[in-house]
């Protein structure tokens, strides 16, 4: 045995530096070994007992073996059960272009927007996309999906209404149970009452702010709300509708009939299914809501050659200055699913989608026809999609024959619901029709089908009818040929950096390796061909997939249980909160209502706070920038009778393992309230400690930071939260599949276990790096930081450290003295995009800092080149520190330097072209060209224009 070369292992292709790089990193830190240096980052009272206990760790080849073994467990039958989610076709040409390709998958939500002017041209087009499709005024570039956006518009409305002292949202009694289920959560902590009723049958009280209707409607029929919108907005009551994206290529959009807020999901247009997520939610309202519009706004602006520009506009992370007074919590979008949508939008254009939801509605009713032929009774008189048929004792047997035809229908009692998509054939309807005649024992061929569709008419009124026209931009109408569609993804492409070009050293995000053998899987049909209501003897491979990540995350946090409900880290924040909330609730504590925050805290904290009904009380930090821990001490007694919890991240948000973590913990307990541990730094802790080891009662995964769900330009995430014994009986549970006890607070998010087909990057990323391969991760993560606090302190101070001078996984350097000579920190974050660089996080939790986390999974040479860069762009500054240079016109200021102005035939600035575009020698070898020069925020926001300018307004 002992010469054989054992296969290498995942591992070393995850970790950045070479055990030789390792070596000389330590050397330049001053000491002999890793474990050296960890004894000096992480406080010894934290650390773990013992090492991780999880399986061996796989190969990459080993590990898609099994993988799709795993895979070959689910069972994708053709699924007919609609409830807000439909098979799509997805072009080959966003699949292998956009969903599969890392130039779209890997980059960061658009901050910078010099660097990120791809995405937001694609995030423009789907604003565009939804605004022509509802008939809306302004819409936003995604949320997280139909079910939160609905309750997104209820709060909305609710904090906007003009009668203060009105509190119910009349919800009609024919929406998604997974929107109902949502909309109970987040009404709870704001006294908002849900009337649930039969629209046609409610009365418009003066206690009534707003109300929600589906269109069509959850059992498919289709209500004209014409004269109902009317009659609400004459009682000066909000409508909202939720709506199905591709019925509106054919109905009245709600926008004609008088609805204020429309929200609803674009999965129907081209993004799988994947037992329920990711997808991209959409938000579309007036004009009069635009400061109010909850998540991001794309919007349209100049650069400093006055050129068109793209940025996000208003909103941008709100809850980062607002805090506690946010009117959301929302950090993450779905912009890649938002991308893939509005690529199906132009690749098809406004006559194929039309001709697509024409042949869904053609289908069913020529489906509806022939059912009625074999005497089954049709409820829905006038439909899009979806019928609903009266079987009474018939079911069971219908249900029997379609599992054996391998058919998923929605069965409610004795009616049975069956919802067409674009995948539905001419084939598939003569399959429906064989099963429901041998139900009545007759012959499906006295069926005459070609008869039938012969003379099909249409089960939409004349009166909702769309007459309208939509999707009229060119960008919808001028990429017919897959070539051109090709070369038009590669040309947005091309204008963003992501990690194919260089690290994104973002503080707080933690922007590492997304492996191709984590992402493979995602996009087979076993996982991504799943509805998230399929039967759950069809969906065992993803429950045995889910419930090894259950085992794996709840080893890695000390942790009783798991829930991945939540699609984002915010939303797993809010989770956690509702959480503890039942749990207090449990013991008859209900009035405790005080959350302690320290003030360096995320911004996300005191919003989610907020969200979950909580009064913030801030805790003050030291010069350190540690949690003041009898300030602390004072707060937790001061308020022990109504103490809910602390939120705490760990290490803290300014890079630190901080040494009283335990007794901080022991504070909030001996006074009553639970402890939630923001998960956002988990990649320094993970086999090193655990948050159920520190004492933390609930603890958020962001699975798009630490465990390797790739970001997507803004989206999409996951944010599980993982929970003490104690607190498992309150996890999140779900309206339509059980995933939880009695005791479970009502759903956070549509589908049971949120954005499940992206679970299966996290799965990889364990199972190939193994207990070992991870706490080794963690390792070279706080390495890979030292390294670069090391080479960096001379020239920019390091504003808080360890006792032993250690910084986390991240630390934050002070540019605020380079104000006094007039250079922002905005100023550097532009300059390093001249060098090929993502700037590290701006001003937070810092004004005037840099926060810089280089991750694991970057090598010493890459590390080294941006390091390079910055003191280089220390030397600049220097040289306006020294009155070398013109302090409003120099390489800092007039940053970043297109190709167009470096190469055009004047140039009257004071420095070289050489030096604004190629200041170190390794650009010469690879250069990346910002797109536009330094964009104009306050043009923007002066002028806010969200939707595609006509061709004129381009030119």
């Amino acid at each position: 045995m002992s010469n054989i070369h054992f296969q290498e292992k995942f591992e070393q292709r995850h970790n950045g530096p070479s055990a030789a790089e390792a070596k000389e990193m330590l050397e330049v830190l001053g000491v002999s070994s890793l474990d050296q240096l960890i004894e000096q980052t992480v406080p010894s009272q934290i650390r773990a007992a013992r090492p991780l206990q999880l399986p061996t760790a796989l190969s990459e080849t080993a590990y898609l073996k099994r993988v799709r073994q795993i895979a070959e467990k689910n069972k994708v039958f053709k699924s007919y059960i609609g409830q807000g989610y439909a098979d799509i076709i997805l072009p080959g040409v966003i699949q292998r272009n956009v969903f599969e390709n890392p130039g779209w998958y890997t980059q960061y939500t658009p901050y910078q927007a010099e660097i990120a002017q791809g995405r937001l041209q694609a995030l423009l087009n789907f604003q565009t996309m939804v605004i022509d499709m509802t008939g809306m005024e302004i819409a936003n570039a995604s949320l997280l999906d139909e079910a939160t956006a609905a309750a997104e518009a209820m709060f909305m409305l609710f904090a906007a209404r003009k009668n203060k002292a009105a509190n119910v949202f009349l919800v009609s009694d024919n929406i998604f149970p997974q929107t109902l289920d949502v909309l109970k959560t987040r009404a709870l902590p704001f006294g908002v009452e849900l009337r649930i009723a039969a629209l046609s049958e409610a009365e418009l009280t003066a206690d009534v702010f707003a109300t929600f209707v589906q269109y069509p409607a959850a059992d498919g029929a289709i209500v004209d709300y014409k004269a109902f919108a009317a009659a609400a907005h004459a009682n000066n009551i909000a409508v909202c509708a939720a709506v199905d994206l591709m019925s509106l290529a054919l109905l009245t959009p709600p926008g004609e009939w008088g609805a204020d807020v429309v929200v609803g999901n674009s999965q129907r247009f081209g993004v799988p299914m994947g037992f329920g997520g990711p997808h991209a939610a959409f938000f579309a309202t007036k004009d009069a809501y635009k400061r109010n519009i909850p998540g991001r706004i794309i919007g349209v602006t100049i650069d400093s050659a006055g050129n068109y520009a793209l940025r996000m506009a208003l909103q941008t992370r709100e809850q980062h200055i607002r805090r506690d007074k946010a009117s959301s919590n929302i950090c993450t979008a779905q912009a890649l699913l938002a991308i893939m949508a509005s690529f199906y939008a132009v690749y098809h254009g406004p006559q194929g989608i039309k001709n697509i939801a024409s042949r869904i509605h053609d289908l069913t009713v020529l489906l509806d026809s022939a059912l009625q032929e074999l005497g089954y009774n049709q409820l829905n008189k006038a439909y899009f999609d979806t019928l609903r048929f009266d079987l009474g004792a018939e079911v069971a047997g219908l249900k029997s024959e379609a599992l054996n035809n391998e058919l998923n229908f929605f069965y409610d009692g004795a009616t049975v619901g069956i919802s067409l998509d674009e995948t539905t054939t001419y084939e598939d309807i003569q399959t429906i029709v064989k099963v429901f005649a041998k139900v009545k024992a007759k012959n499906a061929a006295d069926v005459d089908l070609a008869e039938i569709a012969a003379n099909l008419g249409t089960a939409i009124p004349a009166e909702l009818a769309r007459t309208s026209s939509y999707l009229t931009h060119e960008i919808f109408n001028k990429y017919r040929s897959e070539h051109e569609m090709l070369r038009y993804i590669k040309s947005l492409e091309a204008k963003d950096l992501s990690l194919c070009h260089s690290m994104i050293p973002l503080g707080s995000c933690t922007m590492k390796l997304n492996a191709t053998a984590e992402m493979t899987p995602v996009t087979w049909a076993e996982f991504g061909g799943i509805h998230p209501f399929a039967p759950v003897d069809q969906t065992s491979g993803f429950m045995q997939l889910i419930g090894e990540l259950n085992d794996w995350l709840s080893e890695i946090t000390g942790f009783a249980k798991m829930s991945f409900q939540s699609n984002s880290g915010a939303q797993g924040e809010y989770a956690g909160l509702m959480v503890i909330r039942a749990y207090h609730e449990s013991r008859g504590d209900s009035h405790r209502n005080i959350c302690l925050i320290p003030a360096s805290a995320h911004g996300t904290n005191p919003a989610s706070a907020s969200m979950a009904g909580l009064k913030v009380v801030v805790v003050k930090c030291d010069e350190r920038g540690n949690i003041d821990v009898a300030d602390l001490k004072a707060k937790a007694e001061e308020h022990a009778a109504n103490l809910n919890s602390l939120m705490v991240t760990y290490p803290s948000t300014h890079g630190v393992f901080e040494e009283p973590i335990i007794e901080i913990c022991q504070i909030i307990h001996a006074n009553g309230g639970q402890v939630y541990m923001d998960g956002a730094n988990m990649n320094a802790q993970v086999g090193l400690t655990s948050p159920g080891h520190i004492g933390a009662d609930v603890c958020h995964l962001n699975l798009h930071k630490t465990f390797c769900i790739p970001h997507g330009g803004g989206g999409p995430g996951m944010g599980p939260i993982g929970v003490a014994k104690h607190l498992v009986p309150f996890l999140p549970n779900h309206a339509v599949i059980e995933v939880s006890g009695e005791q479970g607070i009502t759903a956070v998010s549509a589908a049971p276990f949120g954005s499940a087909s992206i679970l299966v990057i996290s799965h990889a990323y364990i199972a190939m790096m193994g207990g070992e391969g991870l706490t080794n991760a963690t390792k070279i993560a706080i390495l890979n930081a030292n390294y670069i606090k090391a080479r960096l302190e001379a020239h920019y101070p390091v504003l808080y450290a360890g006792n032993n001078g250690r910084c986390a996984h991240e630390m934050i350097l002070d540019c605020r003295a380079f104000k006094n000579v007039g250079v922002e920190v905005a100023d550097l974050a532009k300059r390093l995009m001249d060098y090929g660089f993502h700037a590290p996080t701006v001003s937070f939790p810092v004004a005037g800092t840099l926060m810089v986390e280089p991750t694991e999974s970057e090598s010493k040479a890459e590390i080294d080149r941006f390091c390079d860069a910055l003191i280089a762009i220390r030397a600049e500054v220097a040289a306006v520190e020294a009155g070398e240079v013109d302090p409003a016109n120099n390489v800092l200021k007039n940053a970043p330097h297109t190709a167009a102005v470096v190469t055009a035939d004047e140039w009257d600035n004071a420095y070289s072209r050489q030096l604004a575009a190629y200041p170190l020698p390794y650009l010469k070898l690879n250069k990346f060209w910002p797109s536009v020069g330094r964009v104009n925020d306050s043009q923007g926001d002066r002028t806010l224009i969200c939707s595609c300018p006509s061709i004129e307004e381009y030119a």
